[in-house]
């Protein structure tokens, strides 16, 4: 018998089988169990989360001996030939070769047809966003009302470009990318199964470098037992692949946060100079602050794989930035990574996003001086008032100060207004004309008439108008 690689060989066979997906196969087990199925089934999802595994497990749920049901034996005939493609009842078409309307026509002349062996005839179609409009078209009224003995399933990478006719006609299931814990602990199972010693960073750093995807990570192992036989360390896998250590993403983060930019350019030169990919290292910084921002927000947050002494010197150079100014260096390097991915000169644009995050930790914004202006205002409302000084003798005009139930601002214009010194000799007619005064009479006959109506009837504001003209020698 031939080799089989990984990925074939560990495909799921039943919904047991099936990894970070658990809603998907809850309903689906229900809608057996329950005799709730419904006739058009849609999987969306990136690539190697099992759309096509999941896919075939519900075909042999429904074509099994005695079926329908969620708990199957996998190693029945019927279900090898459905794991195999050689069943005559379950068909799977390459929506990407087969996107014709002759190819959807010669479809609806086969769905008349009574299943050979189990209980449906399944038409099971992958890629279904690569059909044509006149495909889609054609296909509607079959895929609304087929008959009873007919089941669709849809799986596709892109359903933004499947019509909105056919997607209101199916139930769909979006498969999310699979946690990388789950796939470091998949990997580490087929390891023991095939006598191979995996390290556990070694497993961590192929999980993260497989973004979600089982089928990757385990065609990355194949590799890497091809390359380095029975043993796997964490140096393997950033030497086959080029991938940054954890140690090293939490270098670059902290010289970032220390606002350290020789440190930060000199280790994106030494990757560069190693062949490593630097929007890989990007993507790892990215989840390293994201990891930091959630963390200033949620005590509990993990450290994205980040080993534990490293994590804690992280938090403690990230506690004195506020968080908007690290939500600002993700939306730098965002941009950066928008950018590297067209580029031929990646180092450079690296670089420059660096500098510009170490900037934007560093600069001084708006909210900073409201933030500090607020601050010095709550100072200055809430600072004792100043020892008054002996009260000079009481003028004439002057009335009785009303009493204040707590210190703020007046008491400081009071003690300002007390400790003015007063003038014994009234200034010359001159003077007072080039000032462009009001004339003595007007003063003196009504000195809340400038005053804005809603401030005459203040007690404080009366106070401190009768103590300013005690003070001021009118000429």
């Amino acid at each position: 018998m031939s080799y089989q690689v990984f990925a074939r060989k560990y495909r799921p066979r039943t919904f047991d089988d099936v990894l970070g997906q658990d809603p998907v196969v809850r309903t689906l087990r229900n809608a057996i169990e329950r005799d709730r199925l419904a006739h058009a089934y849609l999987f969306v999802g990136p690539r190697g989360t099992g759309k096509t595994s999941t896919a075939r497990i519900l075909a042999k749920a429904l074509n099994c001996t005695g079926g329908p049901k969620a708990n199957f034996d996998p190693d029945e005939d019927i279900c090898i030939e459905i794991a195999e493609g050689r069943s005559l009842d379950v068909l799977e078409i390459d929506g990407a070769s087969n996107n014709g309307v002759e190819q959807v026509r010669e479809l609806r002349e086969s769905v008349c047809f009574a299943p050979a062996r189990g209980q449906f005839r399944i038409y099971y179609i992958d890629e279904v966003h690569m059909l044509t409009t006149n495909a889609f078209n054609a296909l509607l009224k079959t895929l609304e009302e087929p008959p009873p003995h007919v089941k669709f399933i849809f799986a596709t990478t892109e359903a933004n470009k499947i019509l909105p006719t056919i997607l209101s006609r199916c139930q769909r299931f979006d498969l999310k990318p699979i946690p990388a814990a789950t796939i470091a602990d998949h990997l580490g199972h087929i390891a023991r199964n095939e006598g191979i010693t995996l390290d556990s960073a070694a497993a961590w750093a192929i999980a993260k470098g497989a973004d979600g995807g089982m089928r990757d990570a385990q065609s990355m192992l194949d590799q890497l037992v091809a390359f380095c036989g029975e043993h796997i360390s964490e140096q393997h896998v950033l030497d086959v692949f080029g991938f940054t250590s954890r140690e090293k993403v939490a270098s670059l983060a902290s010289a970032l946060l220390s606002r350290d930019t020789p440190a930060a350019l000199s280790l994106i030169e030494k990757e560069a100079a190693e062949g490593r990919e630097l929007s890989q290292l990007l993507g790892e910084l990215i989840g390293c602050l994201r990891a930091l921002l959630i963390a200033k927000l949620d005590a509990a947050a993990d450290g994205e794989g980040i080993p534990a002494d490293l994590w804690s010197d992280l938090l403690g150079l990230s506690s004195g930035i506020a968080s908007d100014r690290i939500l600002a260096a993700i939306d730098v390097f965002a941009e950066t990574e928008g950018r590297m991915k067209w580029a031929t000169n990646k180092r450079l644009h690296f670089e420059l996003g660096v500098i510009k995050a170490i900037q934007t930790l560093s600069e001084v914004r708006i909210n900073d001086l409201i933030d500090l202006l607020t601050r010095g205002a709550d100072a200055i409302g809430t600072e004792p008032p100043m020892a008054d000084p002996p009260a000079p003798a009481p003028a004439p005009a002057a009335t009785s100060r009303p009493p204040r139930s707590k210190p703020g601002t007046f008491d400081q214009i009071d003690t300002l207004i007390d400790s003015a010194p007063e003038s014994s000799d009234p200034p010359p007619a001159a003077t007072r004309a080039a000032r462009d005064e009001p004339p003595p009479a007007a003063a003196s006959a009504n000195p809340t008439a400038s005053a804005p109506p809603a401030l005459n009837d203040d007690p404080l504001i009366h106070a401190a108008i009768a103590k300013f003209k005690g003070k001021v020698v009118v000429g």
